[in-house]
This record gives structure tokens, C-alpha cells and sequence, in this order.
């Protein structure tokens, strides 16, 4: 069976739920709203909510699952990774701190205050960029890089066992365009205003040696 749209999934008019009242957010219409719902808000079909139900199940579970093999295998949250992986792919495992905001997809303040855990860790240090005063520079340590090294194998192996593993290369080249082109719509409606402390980076994942 078909929807309007060509999809198969179930018809548009499956009721989502038994109870009466305000629909959810990612609801259709409610069973009674009749011909008026046309000039009322532009109700989600029943394959676009499967869709944006699988999306959100995806953005709430990985990042999870993500955390706890880097907290069990090195005491780090996924966004800490991704803010020391960067460093060490960086030339001179140098980067403004604007510049390393961007790459790991968090804001200047998440960044900062990330950045303070990490040096008194010892795996990063800040001081001014020497070609601009203006600016701050983050550089990966001796112990961040060793860090980086001794965590990547076990990061690169959740990735694969949740992410890449299940898919066929047809499968994982829809996902990737997929991503593209949602995180494209993101950034060119309300750039780093969208970014937020829920949100880690597709940043690639380093390889012994610096190769991505």
C-alpha cells in the first residue's frame, strides 16, 4: 500500500492514537478535524512521521551508545573525541578555538568549557594565537595525542558495529546524502544558532600515523 507520496508505508489516515486532545508535535490530524484542517497547520503523513520517528530514535540512541564504549575504554564523552580527534588531524595538532567549535559541530561556550576539563587533564592547552592576539589557539598535548591513539580503535569499532556494519555501501551512500542534506538545511537556516550541546560532529575518526 501506497500514500500519496508513492511510499509504502500505511495510509495516511491511520490514527495515531486513541486518546482525544492536542496531537504531538510530529502527529497528523486529529480523526475529527474535519475539512478545516487544510488552513491549520501542514500535518506530517504517515511515512513522513515513521521517517522522523526513525531520526529522532537515531539522534537520542547513538550518541548514547557512543559514550559508553569512550567512557568505559577512556574516560571520555563522544564530544570530547571528537574535540581532541580534530586536534590531532589539525597541522601542528593546532586550531583556533573558533575553528575547532565548527569542526566538532558545539558552540564557542560548550567548546570552553570542554576545553577547561581537557587541560586540566592535561591533553589540551589554549594560549593566544601568536598571529593574532585576538584570537585563542587549542593544542593537542603528548598525553592527548597518546589519548587519541590508544581510543581511536575502539571508537572506530562501536562506529562500525552501529553504524556502518548494518549497511550495505548502497545504504550507507543514501545515509551519508541523507545527512548532507539535512545538516545543509540546518546551516542554511539558522547556522550556528542551531548548534547545541546535544549535537556531536560526523568528524572523521584518526588513524595511527594522522591518516583520516
Amino acid at each position: 500500500m501506497t500514500n500519496g507520496d508513492g511510499c509504502p508505508g500505511a495510509p495516511a489516515d491511520t490514527p495515531l492514537a486513541a486518546s482525544p486532545g492536542p496531537p504531538p508535535a510530529n502527529a497528523g490530524p486529529p480523526a475529527n478535524a474535519g475539512p478545516s484542517a487544510e488552513s491549520g497547520p501542514c500535518w506530517l503523513s504517515a511515512d513522513d512521521q515513521d521517517t522522523w520517528k526513525a531520526v529522532v530514535s537515531l539522534l537520542l540512541l547513538l550518541p548514547g551508545a557512543l559514550d559508553t564504549q569512550l567512557q568505559h575504554d577512556s574516560g571520555l564523552n563522544l564530544f570530547e573525541y571528537l574535540v581532541l580527534s580534530a586536534l590531532s588531524m589539525a597541522q601542528d595538532r593546532t586550531l583556533r578555538m573558533s575553528e575547532l567549535a565548527e569542526l566538532s559541530n558545539g558552540s564557542l561556550s560548550r567548546l570552553s568549557n570542554v576545553a577547561s576539563r581537557l587541560e586540566r587533564r592535561g591533553w589540551l592547552r589554549r594560549c593566544p594565537d601568536p598571529c593574532d592576539g585576538r584570537y585563542t589557539n587549542a593544542t593537542l598535548t603528548e598525553a592527548g595525542l597518546d589519548l587519541v591513539v590508544r581510543s581511536a580503535p575502539g571508537h572506530v569499532a562501536a562506529v562500525r558495529h552501529y553504524v556502518t556494519g548494518p549497511l550495505t555501501a548502497a545504504q550507507a551512500c543514501t545515509l551519508r546524502a541523507a545527512a548532507e542534506q539535512i545538516l545543509h538545511q540546518i546551516r542554511s537556516s539558522c547556522g550556528s544558532a542551531c548548534q547545541s550541546a546535544s549535537e556531536p560532529s560526523a568528524t572523521s575518526i584518526p588513524q595511527p600515523g594522522g591518516q583520516a
